[in-house]
């Protein structure tokens, strides 16, 4: 073979190459990439026998077509792969807001999900704080990234009574507020976890954290609050010929 065939051969080589390497997979450069902020409690965080939403929530977006990344400060290891998150077991609302500011300044989020409301007891009388909290991570998320989009939770029930005897009452303010939110160019969506959640039978013994039917049920409120609000996931384009 002369030299100039072995360009030319050369030549086509790298095309069908490059054709075939088109061929083989979906044109997905362009699709956002959504960072995704998940804050809470130990229901959020899971770990142990407490299973948490996290890993359903990532396998059924990724199994819908979106690109999503989870960010945080902390790490899930319960999974078959290590999730990060903004999950704090045994703190509530009000230590969520202390400490939230920082953690979105570096963790730069497009979407925040907030399930917060345990870690009180009834007889603190703790709605009017839960929902001071709850507001103030909401505006501080706004002010660093004014086009976040935030989910809201109203929280899952307990059978663990009377300490958590408040939170029909913290759901309802909560929905109260959200529908309330004065700025819908900045999208805060509630979501409404205690829907179809029934916790003697999707809760641990402990009637508190959720078994792993629970999780499923949690993980598909916030997908499906997800698929409402963001773009559909970009479609394979036509292999080239």
């Amino acid at each position: 073979m002369g030299k100039l065939s072995g360009m030319i051969w050369f030549a086509w080589l790298m095309i069908f190459g490059t054709s075939a390497l088109w061929a083989e997979q979906p044109h997905s450069l362009n699709q956002k990439t959504w960072r995704i902020l998940a804050v809470g409690d130990s229901i959020t965080e899971g770990g142990g026998e407490i299973c948490s939403y996290l890993g359903p929530l990532q396998a059924k977006l990724q199994c819908a077509g979106y690109q999503v990344e989870f960010v945080g400060t902390r790490t899930n290891l319960a999974g078959p792969t290590p999730i990060k998150h903004e999950g704090h077991s045994g703190k509530n609302a009000e230590y969520l807001e202390k400490i939230i500011s920082p953690v979105l300044r570096s963790q730069q989020p497009d979407i925040v999900l907030i399930h917060a409301g345990h870690n009180h007891d009834h007889a603190e009388l703790p709605v009017p704080g839960i929902l001071r909290a709850t507001e103030d991570m909401i505006r501080t998320a706004q002010k660093i990234n004014p086009q976040v989009i935030i989910l809201v939770a109203q929280v899952i029930p307990s059978g663990k009574l009377p300490k958590y005897a408040y939170l029909p009452e913290l759901n309802l303010a909560l929905g109260r507020m959200i529908g309330k939110w004065p700025t819908p160019a900045q999208p805060v969506l509630l979501v409404d976890m205690a829907a179809d959640f029934n916790w003697a039978h999707d809760t641990l013994p402990d009637h508190v954290h959720p078994n792993p039917q629970g999780a499923e049920k949690i993980a598909a409120h916030w997908f499906s609050a997800l698929s409402q609000v963001l773009p559909p996931p970009t479609a394979a384009q036509p292999a080239m010929r």
